[in-house]
């Protein structure tokens, strides 16, 4: 009996968790886990959530692209070409898809993170690890660039071009303990603490309202590619004055006790 490729796990109302599940290829991504995680991100994304966890099932968080489908051809290079250049953009889609996604995503990473499996953990909003994780950019070792799914622009905005030029030319492996050195996660835990961890960071983002939290979101990831603080701060300024439209800052300030 085939398992699905990804698992929601709703049970909490205000924060989703996401299980990529084929621990026997360390969550590597196939074509019926790339579908299966859209329709995932589509189902959550209309919900109720405040948050989302992705994680992974087994010892991988997810290993990249599986390899096994690497063999998969055309006999006419055009058609070869063509086949290959629409697979790459939808696998590619996942990371604008995170991105778009109205709540914020935890990238809850308890192990190996590799090629495609570290740009899904660089789409995500924020990174926590298990002591057990592992980071590379996998796919310069075969044959292939480590420009992939995103990471050419996610990783040198998370860990700087010094860093993340190393890693990219290289490939080697990045432990939990650099990683959270380097800032390429926002915190390292135990294995047995990190779901725990993820959910306290969770439910603290969820204390503090879905509009605002989601134009926080979108407003980051905008400013990011602003062209100049003036245009970053435009944007800050609508999005202060739609909120306050909503009026909701004096009714949550007085019922924190700030006022």
């Amino acid at each position: 009996m085939l398992q699905d490729p990804v698992l929601v796990d709703a049970a909490n109302p205000r924060v989703t968790v996401i299980r990529l599940n084929r621990p026997e290829r360390l969550n590597a991504f196939d074509d019926a886990a790339v579908e299966a995680f859209f329709a995932a991100l589509d189902r959550i994304g209309r919900s109720d959530a405040s948050a989302v966890i992705i994680t992974g099932e087994g010892r991988g968080f997810c290993a990249g692209f599986d390899l096994n489908a690497a063999a998969e051809t055309e006999d006419d290079p055009v058609a070869t070409a063509a086949y290959w250049t629409g697979r790459q953009e939808h696998f590619a889609g996942l990371v604008t898809r995170l991105r778009a996604l109205p709540q914020p995503v935890i990238a809850a990473v308890n192990g190996v993170a590799c090629g495609a499996g570290l740009g899904l953990a660089l789409g995500c909003d924020l990174r926590i690890c298990s002591d057990r994780a592992k980071f590379n950019a996998a796919f310069i070792k075969v044959g292939m660039t480590s420009c992939d799914i995103g990471v050419s622009y996610l990783l040198p905005r998370a860990i700087g071009t010094s860093r993340a030029f190393e890693m990219m030319l290289t490939g080697r492996m990045v432990d939990a303990a650099e990683a959270g050195r380097i800032g390429l996660v926002y915190k390292s835990t135990t294995a047995e603490g990190l779901m725990p961890a993820a959910f306290e960071l969770a439910e603290s983002i969820a204390e503090n309202g879905r509009l605002n939290t989601w134009l926080t979101k979108r407003g980051m990831w905008a400013n990011l590619e602003a062209g100049s603080l003036a245009a970053a701060i435009e944007l800050e300024n609508r999005s202060q004055i739609l909120m306050q439209g909503t009026g909701n800052l004096e009714r949550v300030a007085r019922a924190r006790g700030f006022l």
